[in-house]
């Protein structure tokens, strides 16, 4: 399965990384860091409709997405065209992906920054801290309710949001018992990375009206998101639709008019 060799991957990866800098040297480093304000949670509780918009050059399902990738271009009009947060893959190989763009991004714009990856080990959390995150993803398809109840312990800890991101009822009720406010329905299998975008509609009732409801993938219309507003949707991600999208500035002016 195409999820299992990205976690595979991910955990490689932290291996790796902690040859350089060890899980207690690099939670301590976070850890002195001020904590943070949780402006990403706090964006998606306002009243209307939050738009997440998504810098990423590639996926396993379409491949290159952007042969050319000014990605500090499309973050700073991301961000003039009225985006909420800001969502920027950092998986290097399936993605194409990496720490240093996020991190020059963050650098350059004001909005609330999501770091989307494939969270596997506690060390990626306080990484995501130094790096300037204001968020992170848990994928529960990933992680158990006991992990993914310590991950947003950690992350409670350190003032940065964590999006619980369910794909099924099972991987809903996970997230809701570790206590996650903030829950995104996949509308793509991250195990085949097929897409069904009746996917949000059909689990939205099995979200509490407490937490904060994200839907995710699969939006490449207005009418998309005029759909997602009549089901309660409270934040949007949008990825390859705006990624595409030569002027992203009238896109997304038309997708915030869909949602009044």
């Amino acid at each position: 399965m195409i999820l299992n060799e990205l976690a595979a991957y991910a955990a490689k990866r932290v291996e790796f990384s902690k040859e350089k800098v060890c899980l207690e040297e690099m939670r301590e480093a976070a850890e002195k860091l001020p904590k943070g304000n949780l402006c990403f949670e706090r964006t998606l509780r306002a009243p209307g409709m939050s738009f997440i918009c998504e810098v990423k050059k590639a996926s396993p399902s379409k491949g290159i997405i952007s042969e050319i990738f000014p990605y500090r271009k499309i973050a700073q009009e991301y961000e003039a065209a009225g985006a909420d947060c800001v969502s920027c893959l950092t998986e290097p190989k399936w993605f194409l992906g990496s720490d240093q763009i996020f991190c020059e991004i963050c650098s350059d714009i004001s909005l609330p920054m999501l770091r989307k990856d494939f969270i596997v080990d506690e060390y990626q959390l306080y990484e995501s801290k130094i790096m300037g995150a204001d968020a992170v993803l848990l994928i529960c398809a990933l992680l158990d309710t006991e992990t993914i109840a310590q991950f947003l312990g950690i992350c409670s800890d350190m003032g940065i949001s964590a999006l619980a991101e369910a794909h099924d009822e099972s991987e809903i009720e996970s997230a809701v018992s570790a206590g996650a406010r903030l829950i995104g329905v996949n509308n793509r299998n991250l195990k085949d990375f097929t897409v069904d975008f009746s996917n949000a509609v059909r689990l939205r009732d099995k979200i509490p009206e407490s937490a904060v409801f994200v839907a995710e993938s699969g939006i490449n219309s207005p009418s998309d998101v005029t759909l997602l507003k009549e089901i309660g949707a409270d934040a949007v991600l949008i990825g390859e639709y705006l990624m595409r999208a030569a002027d992203k500035k009238a896109v997304l002016a038309a997708l915030r008019r869909a949602a009044q």
